[in-house]
């Protein structure tokens, strides 16, 4: 029985194993998604997205306006121009084999960024563990959140490595794609060497503008991102009704708790930004890592709860940010388990078979209770950052 102990303990404490895992997975849930295709005759619904993000770099080509619906899928793209330069090795070829590539990609970026996290081993392997089940979510889905999760730490660790060029692309590439790669900005003040950072941001900003229109028009490209930005404001409105799979955010938990899906997102800014950015006046703190990766996980959090087009993949995204909170604690006591275990049950798991249909339908949709461990996460990561006296610890 020790024995057993003991290879059980290395297995789960040894990042290789769970590294291996990941990428089984994504290839398992690509594969599993495409044979669903074939077995239904139709291509529609199990691989919907990949099929939305590879016509993104065709009807740029065709120069087609990138947010109307085309026969081709269900649902409209909301991802920037850019990003078809990103699917385009995907996108050319065979579906089954472009998206098994595709979600591959997506993880090897996610584990690269964890591998660069100032944790332990046993740490990194614990946080993979913990965050299997929203990868395999997102991952179901054929989400680029794996990878914009990954995108966004990077974003961090890179700065952290003295690595700005680096850590200005992550940024860029998140932007570029999907508005929520702008977070990444929150380690700005971190940064050493700022104006090589900001030197990289515009450098690389001005050559992902251009890209996209060396294989379309100038003229096409600047209505794509005046397209862009139409369709973001009409997706915002759209998802802040009562009941659907968006909007499961801070806004959305209140909006369906009280029934009143005209609640302005206003309202919540107006309190979750200046919460967001009060830590910044602890000048004193930003030589210490521990704040540093509190920033990080309060970002992680952030975009996804206060944003109206939060969904059950996007929480691969918050639940990252929750773990590098629980990782950092210094003293884990019966609060920050508790919270882990709830966050756990009814974050990562609040849309398993874990819960019967009628519970998932009637209570966790229905009020947005996904979203609830993780909010209660970030307003106590909020207070650490206000009053906490971080260490000069250097690994957790």
């Amino acid at each position: 029985m020790k024995k057993f102990g003991d290879k059980l303990l290395k297995i789960i404490s040894n990042p290789k194993y769970i590294f291996s895992i990941y990428i089984i997975v994504s290839v398992i849930t690509a594969v599993s998604k495409y044979l669903n295709c074939l077995k239904s005759g139709s291509s529609f619904h199990a691989i919907n997205n990949y099929l939305i993000f590879k016509n993104v770099f065709f009807n740029t080509l065709k120069e087609r306006n990138l947010y109307l619906h085309y026969p081709e899928y269900l649902d409209l793209n909301h991802y920037g121009i850019f990003f078809g330069v990103l699917i385009a090795p995907f996108a050319i070829l065979p579906d089954w084999l472009g998206l098994i590539l595709w979600n591959v990609a997506n993880v090897l970026v996610l584990l690269y960024a964890v591998k660069t996290l100032p944790f332990s081993e046993m740490t990194k392997s614990l946080f993979l563990w913990f965050c299997l089940q929203e990868f395999i979510t997102a991952s179901l889905h054929q989400q680029f959140n794996v990878a914009l999760t990954g995108l966004i730490i990077l974003s961090f660790t890179m700065i952290y490595q003295k690595k700005e060029t680096q850590s200005a692309l992550a940024i860029c590439i998140g932007l570029f794609v999907k508005i929520y790669g702008i977070i990444g900005l929150s380690s700005f003040f971190f940064v050493k060497d700022k104006k090589k950072f900001i030197l990289s941001l515009v450098v690389i900003s001005l050559a992902f503008l251009v890209i996209p229109m060396l294989y379309s028009s100038a003229n096409f490209g600047l209505q794509s991102y005046k397209d862009w930005f139409v369709e973001l404001q009409h997706k915002n409105i759209e998802n802040q009704r009562l009941g659907n799979m968006q909007d499961i955010s801070l806004m959305g938990f209140f909006r369906r708790i009280l029934g009143d899906p005209t609640i302005p997102n206003t309202l919540f800014f107006a309190f979750g930004i200046p919460l967001f950015l009060l830590p910044y006046i602890r000048i004193s703190q930003y030589k210490h890592l521990g704040f540093q990766l509190s920033i990080l996980a309060s970002s992680l959090l952030f975009v996804v709860l206060f944003s109206s087009g939060s969904e059950p993949p996007t929480y691969i995204i918050a639940v990252s940010g929750a773990l590098i909170w629980f990782f950092i604690q210094e003293k884990k006591g019966k609060a920050e388990i508790a919270m882990l275990v709830f966050l756990i049950l009814f974050t990562s798991f609040s849309t398993s078979d874990l819960f019967p249909k009628f519970v998932k339908e009637n209570f966790i949709q229905k009020y947005s209770i996904k979203a609830l461990p993780c909010i209660l996460i970030w307003l106590k990561l909020s207070y650490e950052l206000l009053t906490r006296k971080y260490s000069a610890k250097t690994i957790f």
